[in-house]
């Protein structure tokens, strides 16, 4: 038997996933069969789901020996789910995947592989965005464009949470303990050598987004008012000109 190189723990975030997970596990094994230099460990969240997804999670640790899971004791928010699991995990790297599948497992191969060249972060970059309304697409595309030219930090165009990071990364993250958090910003603030690998997105493979736009509006707004002083300082000009002309 060889010798591993290491540990990789990947963590899922699920809220409400109880159509996808049995789903998500078999291609996510189908894709760590391939990889037999690591030892991985699936570390679940579980985000106060109401639906069967805590029953299906504790099931899916039966049945693999390498899924563990952690619930919460309410809805805190993917945010706070994927602090919770950094908090847990004990891998040299961990990776994040959402498991709906939006996210392919087989980007695995290719987050190990910069890791492997010395990258800290390996971020999944979106060229399509398949199963999304015009909608959808374009408020994302404003934000990633107001986002960048007002903020210090750079935070990249068309990512998500999907990615690979180090155990540096991952405990220098697990230090910033905001309670509100902006995953992508934070990702980005950090630091440390990254790396994009570009995929096509695909729809969901089962159940309903969690997100609505509604969410999606303070969402965006949570990350601008979380690494940029500009809606500050706008406010800031806003009262003392009202203040001089009254």
């Amino acid at each position: 038997m060889s010798r591993k190189k290491g540990s990789i723990d990947i963590i899922v975030p699920a809220y409400n996933e109880s159509e996808v997970l049995y789903i998500f596990m078999n291609e996510m094994m189908k894709v760590i069969e391939q990889i037999t230099d690591y030892q991985f460990e699936f570390l679940f969240v579980n985000d106060g789901s109401t639906d069967d997804t805590l029953e299906i999670l504790d099931n899916l640790s039966k049945q693999y020996p390498i899924v563990s899971y952690i619930s919460l004791s309410r809805n805190f928010g993917k945010e706070a789910a994927m602090t919770a699991g950094f908090d847990c995990s004990t891998g040299d790297a961990v990776a994040i995947f959402d498991a709906d599948l939006q996210d392919p497992p087989n980007l695995l191969i290719n987050f190990i592989k910069n890791w492997e060249e010395g990258y800290d972060v390996v971020y999944a970059k979106r060229t399509k965005r398949d199963g999304e309304s015009i909608i959808k697409k374009a408020t994302a595309s404003l934000f990633y464009s107001l986002i960048q030219k007002i903020s210090q930090t750079h935070i990249p165009a068309n990512t998500g949470d999907c990615r690979l990071m180090s155990r540096r990364v991952v405990d220098s993250l697990s230090k910033l303990r905001e309670g509100h958090r902006f995953m992508k910003g934070l990702f980005a603030w950090v630091g440390y050598p990254s790396i994009a690998v570009e995929y096509r997105r695909s729809p969901r493979a089962a159940g309903k987004t969690k997100f609505n736009y509604w969410k999606l509006l303070n969402f965006a707004i949570e990350g601008i008012t979380s690494f940029t002083s500009a809606p500050l300082r706008i406010a800031t000009y806003v009262g003392s000109l009202t203040a001089l002309f009254a």
